[in-house]
């Protein structure tokens, strides 16, 4: 249940921080969208961390794919710059957080 609920968290926030963006873009409307998303997705993260979820794992995979996702869809949506650097940066991010999680398994 932790994690549909960390699920739910990130969804949430990449849909509001992708909001954001079309919101400073001049349509001002989004905010509310915006708000509504990291409302509902801190709601959600700490669901998963009321499940026993521990913190320097939901908070790392809430990081992490929140990052990913949304530099992939800023790429297929708004055509910002995904470069192979960049794409490299985020296995980095992807292997540190699957590092603190493997380490953290009992």
């Amino acid at each position: 249940m932790s994690w549909l609920l960390l699920i739910v968290a990130v969804v949430s926030e990449v849909a509001a921080t992708l909001s954001l963006r079309v919101a400073a873009g001049g349509r001002r409307a989004w905010y509310l969208l915006v708000a509504l998303g990291y409302v509902v997705a801190f709601t959600f993260l700490s669901g998963s961390l009321a499940t026993g979820m521990p913190l320097g794992i939901a908070y790392g995979v809430w990081a992490a794919a929140g990052i990913v996702l949304t530099a992939l869809l800023s790429r297929l949506l708004f055509r910002e710059a995904l470069t192979p650097l960049m794409l490299g940066g985020m296995g980095l991010i992807v292997a540190g957080v699957l590092l603190v999680e493997l380490g953290g398994a009992h």
